[in-house]
């Protein structure tokens, strides 16, 4: 199928790969037709909104990712849902993913967020209270949480410190203690039990690479929330040069977990912190970037660690599109 016209001064992009997608007879056995004009899509194929602006740059490798687990990607330009908000509604996962939007010019995502919170706030509470999913892979962390998405979801939306003068967010995304960009493997513990992107896994090797990943929270009460709503959702954990594992205490990540030193603990963040899901478990930020290591051969030691296959950034977009099955 021909790729759609654009509509206004910014167009879209289709997913990357073809369709139709054969059931085991050769055939489609039954078919979406959804408004906006693409399709048709098998019933069971999720659609992923990548909405990228001005500045994104890691929603090819992040559209791939999900193509590639069985889901229909397309690459969104904000400027399209800012002039046709219920695009949005066609959509079963929506993924902010990695880059510098807008150039991080007065902040990481603090345009985007922005403009989430504004010209788009009726369209994402709306996206919240269904049950679809919602992904922000570094800068799209950003975006999540100085949006007011993270750490409330849907229950908390819009957040109270939009609402009220005097509210202050739960936490930022600000300079890491090193005060400059930094890229490097690191080794992840998966905390949360409920968040369906990480269902399954347990340790998982991913890449950073950012300046402003340092989560600072407003108070320690508030990290003592997360966890106990069960929605912290990764943490950094030691890993040695060589890549192998390395023995650890044998206690799960906690709020009161003192900072890891570098390398472990790339960027100061409190208690460790990597990833943060929302209540409900169905949205999730992480700086690292698991769409970077989708193929086993993507690792620094792979021939080293003798890794076959994919790689354990797969498993994240797997159980995306699997909780639509």
């Amino acid at each position: 199928m021909p790729d759609p016209k654009p509509s206004g001064a910014v167009g879209e992009t289709r997913r990357s790969a073809d369709f139709p997608f054969p059931t085991s007879t050769g055939s489609i056995a039954a078919e979406w037709n959804p408004p906006d004009g693409n399709g048709p899509y098998p019933m069971a194929t999720p659609r992923v909104c990548v909405l990228r602006a001005p500045g994104t740059n890691c929603d090819v490798e992040t559209a791939y990712a999900f193509d590639a687990c069985g889901g229909a990607a397309e690459r969104i330009h904000l400027f399209r849902l800012l002039e046709n908000p219920g695009l949005l509604d066609t959509f079963q996962v929506l993924c902010i993913p990695g880059g510098f939007s807008y150039g991080d010019d007065i902040g990481a995502g603090v345009i985007f967020s922005s403009q989430l919170q504004g010209q788009l706030s009726e369209t994402i509470g709306s996206f919240l209270s269904g049950d679809k999913l919602v992904l922000g892979i570094c800068n799209g962390f950003q975006v999540l949480l100085k949006a007011g998405i993270l750490p409330g979801g849907g229950e908390a939306w819009p957040p109270l410190w939009i609402r009220d003068a005097d509210a202050v967010p739960d936490a930022t995304l600000t300079w890491n203690n090193n005060g400059k960009y930094t890229a490097r493997w690191v080794r992840l513990q998966v905390t949360s039990s409920r968040n369906v992107f990480l269902k399954g896994i347990d340790q998982v090797d991913l890449p950073i690479a950012h300046a402003e990943g340092r989560l600072v929270p407003r108070d320690q009460s508030v990290v003592d929330e997360w966890f106990q709503r069960d929605q912290v959702g990764l943490c950094y954990r030691m890993r040695p040069d060589d890549g192998d594992s390395v023995p650890q205490d044998g206690s799960p990540p906690a709020a009161s977990d003192p900072l890891l030193p570098e390398p472990h603990n790339p960027n100061g963040s409190y208690a460790n912190i990597a990833g943060l899901g929302d209540p409900s478990g169905r949205v999730l930020g992480l700086m690292p970037h698991p769409e970077r290591f989708l193929h086993a051969t993507q690792h620094p030691r792979w021939t080293r660690l003798g890794l076959e296959g994919q790689g354990d950034g797969m498993t994240l977009f797997q159980n995306a599109v699997d909780y639509f099955a």
